[in-house]
């Protein structure tokens, strides 16, 4: 499938796996739109790499926790663009805490960014998606695996992966895909967050492929998923780790 002039959306595509998405899809000769939330000049850098590939792009400033922001996105995206192919709920957020030490604060705005964000998302792109479009979810295998200081965010994919399986049957009708991709360690600024960062990039190493796992990983499946050819994969949760959890 040729993604020339596709229009994709990447939430909390400024950096990170966000970033790396986004940029594969330009490379395809996609048109981008990402959101973000506070880094402004990875946002504009990004920006800057999107449009020096001869695509369009659209930055968005945007608060995935306030649905009031959400509905003001996607007025712009339908008002640029008039239509969406392709959605990538990859915006997370997340306090890494143990659950004795969480507040109900804590737990509201994780439950709020990764969760019932991509699911007002999910819906406000299927009303102006055309049959064969794909939503993708990126999840973590904190969802199936309990990791340290991770309950807040392992719960919020937990309800992420249930989800896609709930949204692959319901979004069928209007010819719309649902998947999700999970990825293992990956050294983004995302680790620097963790009290346990230095374990986590040692384990990145510690898979079948006998190097890191790279942001470039997770887009080059998400665009497979992404593609004509793999529309008989609906509701699934794809592994991208390297064989590490089959070790663990």
């Amino acid at each position: 499938m040729s993604f020339k002039n596709k229009v994709v959306l990447i939430t909390g595509g400024g950096r990170g796996i966000g970033k790396q998405i986004a940029l594969d899809f330009a490379q395809q000769g996609s048109n981008i739109i990402f959101s973000y939330l506070k880094d402004h000049k990875s946002a504009r850098d990004t920006e800057k790499e999107i449009l020096q590939l001869g695509v369009k792009c659209l930055k968005i400033k945007a608060h995935l926790g306030d649905i009031v922001k959400i509905d003001s996105m996607f007025e712009t995206v339908k008002s640029e663009f008039g239509k969406l192919d392709i959605l990538i709920n990859n915006a997370a957020s997340g306090i890494h805490k143990k659950a004795e030490e969480l507040s109900e604060k804590h737990w509201d705005w994780t439950m709020n960014i990764n969760a019932k964000a991509p699911w007002i998302c999910s819906i406000k792109a299927s009303k102006i998606m055309p049959p064969g479009s794909k939503i993708i979810n990126i999840t973590s295998q904190g969802s199936q695996k309990v990791l340290p200081y991770y309950f807040s965010v392992g719960t919020s994919k937990a309800a992420l992966e249930a989800m896609t399986r709930y949204l692959a049957v319901e979004l069928s009708y209007k010819g719309i895909s649902v998947n999700a991709v999970s990825g293992g360690y990956i050294h983004t600024e995302a680790l620097d967050h963790f009290p346990n960062k230095s374990e986590m990039i040692s384990a990145s190493k510690k898979n079948l492929s006998n190097r890191p796992l790279e942001a470039h990983d997770i887009a080059k499946v998400v665009r497979f998923l992404c593609a004509k050819d793999a529309d008989m994969i609906r509701g699934q949760v794809i592994i991208v780790d390297g064989g590490y959890s089959l070790k663990v």
